[in-house]
């Protein structure tokens, strides 16, 4: 049996959150996700509108770009993100959950999503790389594009409390 080979287990798409799980090499579904409403995030009115537009031109399936959150720490960056899928799963939104130590599986992490009627944000919180970090590479890939296209439903929100990133 030990040599048989697995089977893998089918994807759970039932979900309104996900986070990659690097030892199965597979997202896990986040059935009871934290539920934040934006309009109590006070003195960040113009990045709520920021994203928020964005948000909805990626929902509308218009252009939208990828958005890092930097500031302070407990400006309530991730929090603005967070507040998103409460205010747009019923048009579709899903957040994925990805530590930065998990972006060297982006192209992993995004293939499943490819197929998907859902638009997904794969979430990056506390962003920031060390000089030699290979997970930078992978992230500028899956930003501006390698051999294959990026899906057209995904795209990357990250926060961190450094302005520059490396």
């Amino acid at each position: 049996e030990a040599m048989l080979p697995t089977v893998p287990k089918q994807q759970d798409w039932s979900a309104l959150a996900y986070r990659w799980d690097t030892q199965t090499r597979s997202l896990i579904p986040i059935f009871y996700p934290q539920q934040l409403d934006a309009n109590l995030l006070l003195g960040v009115e113009r990045q709520k509108q920021e994203l928020e537009r964005n948000t909805q031109q990626f929902l509308a399936g218009l252009p939208a770009n990828n958005a890092l959150l930097w500031g302070a720490r407990g400006t309530g960056k991730s929090s603005l993100i967070k507040a998103l899928l409460s205010r747009y799963a019923e048009q579709g939104l899903r957040i994925v959950e990805v530590d930065r130590s998990e972006l060297s599986d982006l192209a992993r992490i995004v293939e499943p999503l490819r197929s998907r009627p859902e638009r997904f944000i794969l979430f990056c919180d506390d962003l920031s790389f060390e000089a030699d970090d290979p997970s930078y590479k992978a992230l500028k890939a899956a930003i501006e594009g390698s051999i294959a296209a990026p899906p057209e439903n995904v795209l990357i929100y990250a926060s961190s409390n450094r302005q520059h990133l490396l």
